[in-house]
């Protein structure tokens, strides 16, 4: 999920839920016989047990289905199961109740569990977990996903990453089918294909012993456009033939201008025979990458979309790593970048008004001293006895606290020139320790054991390639408002950075030196200001 969110659509262009129905009706009378509601996240939309309760009341209609982020799973599951649902989608991108709460912008991780397990109980199964992988974000959690099939009865789906409007889609990013199968055949080399189904989405496979099941969704590398039979109705009631397609057909503005079901029957059927067999739009992604062709298709049955935004949770959740990668050496590039080697410079807010994004460079204002801050001339943190205590600050007066901390880890020509191109065979070092250190900022009183929790209202980890040094400078900085200052969680963010970046690296080289981890500057509190000459 972007920061920011994403643009909901007027209620007034939503279809309503007679509109959904008429349209359903009209599909399935068509032949459609499973229905999936997806999103967006449905499980919101207020109507959403009524519409599966009136859907289970088609003739012909076999299966009802639903794509969630899990979050209200547990809470509506036994009303949506009396209404009629049959199938249950989950979105789950991680394991990690962290990186899950930076990946979705709240938390949850723990609710969605639970919804998985309240699935289980009532009796679905199997119970389908949407896992869109990653290179550098979730690619490492593979085994842990199949792990879990063993036990329960579980269908982990391994989505390729796709792209879509926004996502920042980068090859580098997608690991391939073959790619996740051979790691999981170096755990599992027992692991056998199950037959499959006509006009399936996923190649499935099973750890025999384990009650569940893992599949593939390979939409980029072998593409399945010829024998897709699925549509998708967006929430504001456009028709598409294909999730990838830019071509949509506003069935609502048809139904709201009153045309008969005849004339929607010659509108989808227009729409339908223009699907192409493969989508030449991918070519322009792809000039970098092998030279197949893939392309995308929906990935489940006619949709209806529960609310306002356009794309679904699964693949929403794709757009959410904007990752930085060393640009093209392209004219453009060099235009921008100058006629010097590339260099990649990352940067990863997480407050309410900024994107993670990448810069081609990172300004600093020069540290300027204001003034030798006042200093105590004994330990705060011991008692009257010399014992470890923590600081009282219950009388401090709130105010705003920021702190800006930096590190710089001194990799060596070689490791530096695989960070720079981006070509550990971890993943994407730059990005991971930008996501490492907003972590250890959260953490830090966990980590400390004499500091103060904080509730920070802003981090920033900033990753800049110094390549006359071979060398990363990283600068962290937070800001909250409270009795105490924040100093510690900017030091932690930097060096746990650090320390990611070694680990990332130390596959290639043990003479990494990680240093200069100091405080550049802390604004606010009774001691004053501090800025590092």
């Amino acid at each position: 999920m972007p920061e920011e969110g994403v643009p909901l659509t007027p209620k007034a262009d939503l279809l309503t839920t007679e509109e959904i129905l008429t349209l359903a009706r009209l599909f399935v009378k068509e032949g459609v016989d499973k229905i999936r509601l997806t999103g967006g996240e449905p499980l919101i939309r207020p109507d959403v047990v009524d519409i599966v309760a009136q859907l289970h009341r088609l003739e012909g209609l076999r299966t009802i289905g639903i794509t969630t982020n899990g979050i209200n799973l547990a809470r509506l599951l036994p009303q949506l199961q009396k209404a009629g649902l049959s199938a249950i989608n989950i979105s789950l991108d991680t394991l990690v109740p962290a990186k899950f709460e930076f990946i979705v912008r709240r938390k949850g991780f723990h609710k969605v569990m639970e919804g998985i397990h309240k699935a289980i109980e009532l009796g679905y199964s199997p119970v389908k977990v949407n896992c869109v992988v990653m290179r550098g974000l979730n690619e490492d959690e593979l085994l842990d996903f199949v792990a879990l099939t063993e036990g329960l009865p579980l269908d982990v789906r391994f989505i390729e990453y796709m792209p879509f409007d926004g996502n920042k889609w980068n090859f580098k990013k997608m690991v391939s089918y073959k790619e996740m199968l051979d790691t999981l055949r170096q755990q599992w080399p027992e692991l056998e294909k199950l037959p499959e189904e006509e006009s399936s989405t996923a190649k499935a496979f099973k750890v025999p012993g384990f009650r569940g099941q893992v599949s593939f969704i390979t939409s980029m590398s072998e593409h399945f456009c010829g024998t897709c039979n699925r549509l998708r109705i967006t929430a504001d009631g456009n028709l598409k033939v294909c999730l990838f397609g830019n071509s949509e057909v506003s069935l609502r503005d048809h139904l709201r201008a009153g045309a008969s079901e005849e004339e929607l029957l010659q509108i989808i059927g227009a729409a339908v025979g223009r699907k192409k067999r493969q989508h030449a739009e991918l070519l322009l992604m792809l000039q970098d990458s092998p030279p197949a062709i893939p392309s995308i298709s929906s990935q489940d049955p006619f949709r209806v979309q529960g609310i306002g935004h356009r794309v679904s949770f699964s693949n929403q959740m794709a757009t959410l790593w904007k990752g930085c990668r060393g640009p093209r050496t392209s004219l453009l590039a060099q235009r921008w970048l100058g006629s010097g080697p590339p260099q990649r410079h990352c940067s990863s807010r997480l407050d309410s008004d900024t994107n993670p994004k990448c810069l081609s460079a990172v300004s600093r204002a020069p540290a300027t001293p204001s003034g030798p801050p006042p200093t105590s001339d004994q330990l705060t943190h011991v008692d009257a006895e010399g014992r470890a205590a923590m600081v009282d600050v219950g009388g401090k007066p709130d105010t705003e606290r920021v702190a800006v901390a930096s590190a710089v880890v001194l990799l060596g020509p070689v490791a530096f020139k695989l960070v720079q191109k981006n070509q550990l065979k971890k993943g994407d070092a730059l990005v991971v320790a930008q996501l490492a250190g907003v972590q250890a900022a959260k953490q830090t009183s966990q980590l400390i054991p004499l500091c103060h929790h904080v509730a920070l209202s802003h981090v920033e980890v900033q990753l800049e390639l110094d390549s006359t040094r071979h060398a990363v400078g990283i600068q962290a900085s937070c800001r909250a408002r409270g009795p105490t200052g924040v100093e510690m969680e900017a030091l932690t963010a930097a060096a746990v950075a650090a320390l990611t970046l070694y680990d990332m690296c130390k596959a290639v080289s043990r003479d990494i030196v990680l240093g200069e981890i100091k405080l550049i500057s802390k604004t606010g509190g009774q001691r004053g200001d501090f800025h590092r000459t």
